[in-house]
């Protein structure tokens, strides 16, 4: 039988910061290996892609966006999309493919995904910290990309999906909450985060002469030391005071709990009771439901607006109640087989 590899790869540095072996290439995989990269090394600004439709769903007979996007999106990462019909443009992973049957697939014969996974990981090291890339001045891709040094003493951290909490496996650090320009101050020096996390909470970690910035527990930034060391230690000491609990909303004793189901108009409007309510622009032609909470109705599509209630308590309303969607069954695991080669498929390029 076939597997595929999902590949990413630094476009600055060529660094790879994916290869994971799958054995079908869908949506699901892909978007575990982008996740799982992004855990390892960060959060990059850009991703580039082709437009397969595990990528993007701008050719797809569906209206929505795809799995891919919506995690670009909510990391606040632009994926930029290729032209169709343009492979050059994603020329530095395709090189890579070209390399790695070269010098890694040919003549291989894998017992199974695991196995072909082992021998995948071991080899990307050596390409990675060992051998020359000629078109980054004949060093290897790990000096252009800045990593901090592992060694046994100082690993980097591997979160696993199964941690219900990031910080247990994060480094300590100091906590700092992103200014409206993007930026956190530390021992009396600005570092910047990014427009995507204002207001948000992030942890700042010393570690030679980098600092590490985490959101989540996920690496979204890593600097140069700008700060004076003899001020590190009373920047340590001082934590950003947690964000004050959003007060609870009175229940008001006449308040409908019902949910209903509206289409949001060409405008972006849903019509409740008589009323407009402004749902969003990228959700027109969408099913979303209403429902009216104390004195507030809210729209709910992953609860994405909601607003002083504007109709009538005493208007009647048309209670349709939302479709149940079915409970989809789950994917039987296919019987292990020998893998006599391990197709590539096109990957990102962050």
């Amino acid at each position: 039988s076939e597997a595929k590899i999902v590949s990413g790869i630094d476009d600055h540095s060529r660094f790879i910061i994916s290869a994971h072996v799958v054995e079908r290439a869908t949506a699901r995989p892909t978007c575990d290996a982008l996740v799982k990269a992004m855990r390892t090394y960060g959060v990059p600004e850009q991703i580039l892609t082709d437009n397969g439709k595990v990528f993007t769903g701008r050719f797809g007979p569906g209206t929505g966006e795809v799995l891919f996007d919506r995690i670009c999106r909510e990391n606040g990462i632009k994926h930029i999309l290729t032209a169709p019909r343009s492979p050059t443009t994603t020329g530095k992973i395709e090189r890579w493919h070209r390399t790695m049957r070269e010098r890694f697939l040919t003549g291989k014969v894998f017992d199974d995904v695991a196995d072909a996974q082992a021998q995948l990981d071991a080899w990307v090291v050596t390409y990675n910290e060992d051998r020359p890339h000629q078109s980054i001045g004949n060093v290897p891709p790990i000096r252009r990309f800045e990593l901090r040094a592992i060694t046994a003493e100082n690993p980097r951290p591997k979160p696993t999906v199964a941690d219900s909490d990031p910080a247990a496996w994060m480094p300590a650090g100091a906590t700092r909450r992103v200014s409206r320009k993007g930026t956190v101050s530390f021992g009396a020096a600005s570092y910047v985060v990014g427009q995507p996390h204002v207001g948000l909470d992030v942890v700042l970690v010393m570690d030679r002469k980098l600092v590490q910035i985490y959101h989540d527990g996920v690496l979204i930034r890593t600097h140069a030391r700008k700060h004076a060391p003899a001020k590190q230690a009373a920047a340590l000491h001082r934590q950003t005071k947690p964000k004050p609990a959003p007060p609870a909303t009175p229940t008001s004793p006449s308040a409908s709990l019902v949910s209903v189901t509206r289409k949001v108009d060409s405008s972006g409007n849903v019509c409740f009771a008589g009323e407009n309510y402004y749902a969003g622009a990228k959700y027109k032609r969408r099913q979303v439901q209403v429902a009216v909470v104390g004195d507030t109705s809210r729209s709910v599509l992953g609860n994405i607006s909601s607003g002083p209630t504007r109709h009538a308590m005493t208007e009647p309303v048309n209670t349709v109640p939302s479709p149940t969607p079915a409970a989809v069954p789950a994917e039987p695991t296919p019987p292990s087989k020998p893998l006599t080669t391990c197709k590539t498929r096109t990957g990102t390029q962050p």
